[in-house]
Protein backbone atom coordinates (compact mmCIF):
# COMPACT_ATOMS: atom_id res chain seq x y z
CA UNK A 1 0.00 0.00 0.00
CA UNK A 2 1.12 3.48 -0.83
CA UNK A 3 2.46 5.26 2.33
CA UNK A 4 0.26 8.29 1.62
CA UNK A 5 -2.87 6.11 1.39
CA UNK A 6 -1.81 4.31 4.54
CA UNK A 7 -1.64 7.65 6.43
CA UNK A 8 -5.07 8.65 5.12
CA UNK A 9 -6.52 5.31 6.18
CA UNK A 10 -5.09 5.73 9.70
CA UNK A 11 -6.40 9.33 9.91
CA UNK A 12 -9.91 8.36 8.72
CA UNK A 13 -9.97 5.37 11.08
CA UNK A 14 -8.95 7.58 14.01
CA UNK A 15 -11.67 10.13 13.16
CA UNK A 16 -14.30 7.37 12.92
CA UNK A 17 -13.21 5.94 16.30
CA UNK A 18 -13.33 9.37 17.97
CA UNK A 19 -16.78 10.08 16.50
CA UNK A 20 -18.08 6.66 17.62
CA UNK A 21 -16.75 7.30 21.13
CA UNK A 22 -18.36 10.74 21.27
CA UNK A 23 -21.73 9.40 20.10
CA UNK A 24 -21.51 6.56 22.62
CA UNK A 25 -20.84 9.00 25.47
CA UNK A 26 -23.73 11.24 24.36
CA UNK A 27 -26.15 8.29 24.22
CA UNK A 28 -25.00 7.12 27.64
CA UNK A 29 -25.54 10.59 29.12
CA UNK A 30 -28.98 10.90 27.50
CA UNK A 31 -29.96 7.47 28.76
CA UNK A 32 -29.33 8.65 32.32
CA UNK A 33 -31.78 11.56 31.85
CA UNK A 34 -34.65 9.84 30.06
CA UNK A 35 -37.81 9.66 32.15
CA UNK A 36 -40.17 7.11 30.67
CA UNK A 37 -43.88 7.35 31.47
CA UNK A 38 -45.54 4.45 33.25
CA UNK A 39 -48.93 3.83 34.81
CA UNK A 40 -49.09 2.07 38.18
CA UNK A 41 -50.21 -1.13 36.45
CA UNK A 42 -47.25 -0.98 34.07
CA UNK A 43 -44.85 -0.55 36.99
CA UNK A 44 -46.21 -3.62 38.80
CA UNK A 45 -46.95 -5.88 35.81
CA UNK A 46 -44.49 -4.55 33.24
CA UNK A 47 -44.75 -2.63 29.99
CA UNK A 48 -44.20 -4.41 26.68
CA UNK A 49 -42.82 -7.38 28.57
CA UNK A 50 -40.28 -5.39 30.59
CA UNK A 51 -40.64 -4.15 34.15
CA UNK A 52 -38.83 -1.01 35.29
CA UNK A 53 -35.78 -1.73 37.41
CA UNK A 54 -35.18 -0.34 40.93
CA UNK A 55 -33.15 2.84 40.65
CA UNK A 56 -34.65 3.73 37.26
CA UNK A 57 -35.92 7.29 36.78
CA UNK A 58 -39.49 7.42 35.54
CA UNK A 59 -42.71 9.39 35.42
CA UNK A 60 -45.85 7.81 36.78
CA UNK A 61 -49.38 9.06 36.30
CA UNK A 62 -52.63 8.01 37.90
CA UNK A 63 -55.28 8.89 40.46
CA UNK A 64 -54.50 9.51 44.12
CA UNK A 65 -56.31 6.85 46.15
CA UNK A 66 -58.78 8.39 48.60
CA UNK A 67 -57.73 8.01 52.23
CA UNK A 68 -54.15 7.09 51.36
CA UNK A 69 -52.44 10.46 51.90
CA UNK A 70 -50.22 10.34 54.99
CA UNK A 71 -48.34 13.45 56.09
CA UNK A 72 -45.46 13.49 58.56
CA UNK A 73 -46.35 16.07 61.26
CA UNK A 74 -42.70 17.05 61.80
CA UNK A 75 -41.58 17.51 58.20
CA UNK A 76 -42.85 18.03 54.67
CA UNK A 77 -42.73 14.30 53.96
CA UNK A 78 -45.90 12.86 52.47
CA UNK A 79 -46.77 9.49 51.01
CA UNK A 80 -49.81 8.41 49.06
CA UNK A 81 -51.03 5.58 46.88
CA UNK A 82 -51.51 6.02 43.16
CA UNK A 83 -53.61 3.78 40.93
CA UNK A 84 -55.19 3.48 37.50
CA UNK A 85 -57.33 0.47 36.66
CA UNK A 86 -55.08 -2.09 38.32
CA UNK A 87 -52.69 -2.36 41.24
CA UNK A 88 -51.49 0.56 43.34
CA UNK A 89 -48.02 2.01 43.79
CA UNK A 90 -46.86 4.13 46.71
CA UNK A 91 -45.35 7.55 46.07
CA UNK A 92 -43.18 9.21 48.71
CA UNK A 93 -42.46 12.91 48.34
CA UNK A 94 -40.48 15.41 50.39
CA UNK A 95 -41.69 18.95 49.77
CA UNK A 96 -44.70 21.16 49.25
CA UNK A 97 -47.43 19.59 47.16
CA UNK A 98 -49.18 21.64 44.45
CA UNK A 99 -52.24 23.60 45.59
CA UNK A 100 -54.50 21.50 43.38
CA UNK A 101 -53.29 18.21 44.85
CA UNK A 102 -56.05 16.24 46.56
CA UNK A 103 -57.35 12.70 46.89
CA UNK A 104 -59.14 11.27 43.88
CA UNK A 105 -57.28 13.58 41.49
CA UNK A 106 -54.99 12.72 38.60
CA UNK A 107 -51.34 13.57 39.05
CA UNK A 108 -48.00 12.93 37.40
CA UNK A 109 -44.97 12.29 39.60
CA UNK A 110 -41.35 12.21 38.46
CA UNK A 111 -38.89 10.23 40.51
CA UNK A 112 -36.93 7.05 41.06
CA UNK A 113 -38.34 3.56 41.47
CA UNK A 114 -37.30 2.01 44.78
CA UNK A 115 -37.59 -1.66 45.69
CA UNK A 116 -41.02 -3.10 44.99
CA UNK A 117 -43.69 -0.62 44.01
CA UNK A 118 -42.46 2.47 45.87
CA UNK A 119 -41.49 5.61 44.00
CA UNK A 120 -39.36 8.32 45.59
CA UNK A 121 -40.73 11.42 43.84
CA UNK A 122 -38.76 14.57 43.13
CA UNK A 123 -41.66 16.42 41.50
CA UNK A 124 -45.43 16.09 41.74
CA UNK A 125 -47.70 17.80 39.22
CA UNK A 126 -51.47 18.11 39.65
CA UNK A 127 -54.09 18.70 37.00
CA UNK A 128 -55.55 22.14 36.40
CA UNK A 129 -59.28 21.49 36.54
CA UNK A 130 -61.72 18.66 37.10
CA UNK A 131 -62.05 17.82 33.40
CA UNK A 132 -58.35 17.82 32.57
CA UNK A 133 -56.31 14.66 32.70
CA UNK A 134 -52.76 14.34 31.34
CA UNK A 135 -53.07 12.92 27.81
CA UNK A 136 -50.80 9.99 28.61
CA UNK A 137 -52.91 9.07 31.65
CA UNK A 138 -56.19 9.40 29.73
CA UNK A 139 -54.88 7.23 26.91
CA UNK A 140 -53.58 4.62 29.34
CA UNK A 141 -56.72 4.53 31.49
CA UNK A 142 -59.53 4.96 29.01
CA UNK A 143 -57.99 4.46 25.62
CA UNK A 144 -58.86 8.08 24.77
CA UNK A 145 -56.39 9.59 22.35
CA UNK A 146 -55.95 13.36 22.33
CA UNK A 147 -57.07 15.00 19.08
CA UNK A 148 -56.16 18.60 18.31
CA UNK A 149 -59.21 20.86 17.73
CA UNK A 150 -58.06 21.64 14.18
CA UNK A 151 -58.14 17.92 13.33
CA UNK A 152 -61.68 17.42 14.68
CA UNK A 153 -64.02 18.41 11.82
CA UNK A 154 -67.24 16.80 13.09
CA UNK A 155 -69.39 19.76 14.12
Amino acid sequence: MNPRRKQRLIAVSAIVLVMAGAVSLMLYALNQNIDLFYTPTEIVEGKNGAKPQPGQRLRVGGLVVEGSVERDPDSLAVSFDLMDTGPKVTVRYQGILPDLFREGQGIVATGTLQQGDVIEAEEVLAKHDEEYMPPEVAEAMKGIKHVKPSENTSY
